[in-house]
């Protein structure tokens, strides 16, 4: 079923550099944030909690399918998640990637923070701030429902050594594509 047209609320992105705080769960690697980071969506604020990576993107633009995804998880003051979903192609060395690699750790390691390291999560996300968005459910175990998904219509690249480094640190770790079920997936007009 093809999207759904409409004149969604626009996306302003007010991440700040902050220290890096890392952890490899054996799954991912995640980044987490305390630093008041938020996203508004038409003036409701959600504050950004956390950034992790999936091995392939797990969400297709119009059948395309891509290397690696990130998901970017954050919670309103009444508890709603918000998950923005960027999307990889194959193509130039990502640099926001570029700085965080090297901070990355192996799986089994205690959560660290990196005292000269900070994570740009808005070196992360695309300049066009066009998105699909759906309601839908966690994408890990138990998969609960109730998560706002945004996916940014503009993929951003990143070098096949990234994707190669990122596959030597956590396994594949996409839940298949879903069926819609039901719903609605809309797209913004710009």
């Amino acid at each position: 079923m093809a999207p759904t047209r409409t004149a969604l609320p626009a996306l302003a992105f007010d991440y700040r550099s902050a220290p890096l705080r890392i952890v490899n769960d054996g799954h991912t690697v995640r980044v987490r944030f305390a630093n008041g980071s938020r996203l508004s969506i038409g003036g409701q604020a959600a504050t950004l909690q956390q950034f992790h990576f999936h091995l392939p993107g797990g969400d297709r633009i119009r059948g395309e399918e891509f290397p690696v995804g990130m998901h970017f998880l954050h919670k309103s003051a009444a508890g709603q998640l918000v998950a923005v979903v960027v999307l990889f192609r194959l193509g130039a060395e990502n640099p926001a990637l570029a700085a965080l690699l090297p901070h990355m750790p192996l799986a089994g390691t205690a959560e660290r923070s990196v005292p000269d390291g900070a994570a740009n999560a808005l070196g992360m996300i695309p300049p066009e701030h066009g998105y699909y968005a759906y309601d839908g459910s966690e994408t890990a175990p138990p998969c609960t429902e109730g998560v706002r998904w945004l996916v940014m219509k503009q993929p951003l690249e990143m070098s096949t050594a990234q994707v190669d480094a990122l596959r030597r640190l956590f396994p594949s770790n996409a839940r298949a594509v879903q069926p819609t079920n039901g719903r609605v997936v809309q797209e913004s007009l710009p």
